[in-house]
Formats: C-alpha cells, structure tokens, sequence
C-alpha cells in the first residue's frame, strides 16, 4: 500500500515539475509574463521536489525498512528527516512568497513572514527535541 502511494506521489511531483517547465516556455516571448512564470515555476518545483522527498521517504521507512526492528533511535532519525523536509520546502515557498508579495504588494509580507517564523520555531522545537532526548 505503501508503495502504491509513493509511486503516486512521485507521478503528481513529476507532473507538477513538468507543468512549470511547460508554462516557462510557453511565456518565454512575453517578457512581463516571463517574470511571473518563473517565480510561479519555482514555487511549483519547490513543492513538486517537497512531494517527491515525501515519496522517498516513504518508500525508504514504510516498504523498504518495513521489516527492520523500530528503535527509538531509529525513530528519532525517522522524523528529524520528515520535520527536516517540511522545514526545508516551507522556508523556500515562503522565499517564493516573499518575492511575488514584494512585487504586488507590500502589506502582503506580513504572510510569508509568519511562514518564516513558523519554519523556525519547528527547526528550534526539533533541536530541543533532540536535546532532550
């Protein structure tokens, strides 16, 4: 079952990085256009390459160690690796945020800078986390 939904997830990743390529190129003769597929591209393939860590993480935990005995340390590892791939696609979407709020409007920084801090607080909460631990 595992395995049925990592592969459907690299499917949707996938789709997702080859719909900002195909919209990348088919504003290339637009130059206003031009600018604004290129930050909508990279938020797509931020997100497409968080869903496809997803999927590896998936298959690497759920199918192919599936028959490993569970140790606290391995489980400890198991979620630092997930909380690390959340923290890491939410930062460069709230990157991406940043950039397209600047470009609209400036009250709209206050979005993705709630999304920075929020990023934060989970990377402080896992450091404690291992500290404590």
């Amino acid at each position: 079952m595992f395995a049925l939904i990592s592969l459907f997830l690299c499917l949707i990743s996938l789709a997702m990085i080859i719909f900002a390529l195909v919209n990348i190129h088919t504003s290339i003769s637009d130059k206003n256009l031009f600018a604004k597929s290129l930050l909508d591209a990279v938020g797509l393939i931020v997100i497409g390459m968080a869903v496809f860590d997803v999927s590896k993480f998936l298959l690497e935990e759920e199918v192919i160690k599936s028959h490993e005995e569970i140790t606290h340390a391995t489980q400890k590892a198991t979620l630092s690796k997930f909380l690390v791939i959340i923290a890491i696609a939410v930062s460069l979407e709230a990157l991406v945020f940043i950039f397209n709020a600047g470009k609209k409007d400036i009250s709209l920084l206050i979005y993705p800078a709630f999304l920075l801090v929020a990023v934060s607080l989970l990377v402080i909460s896992l450091a404690l986390y291992h500290k404590m631990t």
